[in-house]
């Protein structure tokens, strides 16, 4: 009976965590790894399944092909700092609200967290140094551009991106002219669901905090 026991209680322990959901979002690296998840699957899934969906019957062999592997790698390396941006500005609109007077120093502390999940990653083997850092470069110009405006809503955050990210499709461009529209709703739907998902997680106000911590931290190691 005391095994019965203790099993029983091992079970509902099991069950209760399956049940509780993600964790809460509650420091800057969190945060980080959230937009890293969310930037990677927002890009990869929407080339993969075009490019599924487009392939037909043919997709087992053509995702078997050496050629279309290495051009679907490419296309989803190129796509991530997108999905970096995209889901950055996000973040950025969640937390405006939260920047008290120094709206300015959030954005540059937020700007600082994404670019350091950009370089979590080495250079590509299907991208060379120039393209990498360039990609970098635009990455931050374009978080940068995000304080001008009022935060948008999460399905207007796509709009700027959708041509540059339906270019890099890894599909003949004759075969995916008309199939714009079809893109621009995925990615515009998708990431309501993540600012869905962002705010039931984010403890804003903690995260805030730890943001601007460790962008103080960083500022002191830098100073002379």
């Amino acid at each position: 009976m005391h095994r019965l026991s203790l099993l029983g209680k091992t079970l509902m322990v099991r069950l209760g965590r399956l049940f509780e959901g993600p964790p809460a979002i509650d420091d800057a690296q969190k945060l980080a790894d959230f937009i890293d998840a969310q930037s990677a699957f927002i890009v990869q899934k929407g080339i993969y399944e075009y490019s599924r969906a487009r392939a037909g019957h043919y997709s087992k062999v053509l995702f078997k092909e050496q050629t279309f592997i290495e051009a679907t790698d490419r296309s989803r390396w190129r796509a991530y700092p997108l999905g970096l941006a995209m889901v950055g500005e996000l973040a950025e609109g969640v937390l405006r609200p939260h920047a008290g007077g120094d709206r300015n120093g959030q954005l540059e502390a937020l700007c600082q967290l994404v670019l350091s999940v950009f370089d979590r990653y080495p250079v590509p083997a299907v991208l060379d140094v120039c393209n990498w850092s360039e990609a970098r470069y635009e990455l931050s110009r374009r978080l940068q551009l995000v304080g001008l405006h009022p935060p948008k809503r999460a399905f207007e955050i796509a709009d700027p991106y959708v041509k540059a990210y339906f270019d890099l499709l890894p599909i003949n461009e004759s075969l995916r002219r008309s199939e714009l529209p079809t893109i621009h709703g995925y990615l515009r739907a998708t990431l309501c669901n993540v600012h869905e998902e962002l705010t039931r997680r984010m403890c804003a106000p903690a995260v805030v905090a730890s943001i601007r911590a460790g962008q103080a931290g960083v500022g002191m190691l830098r100073a002379p």
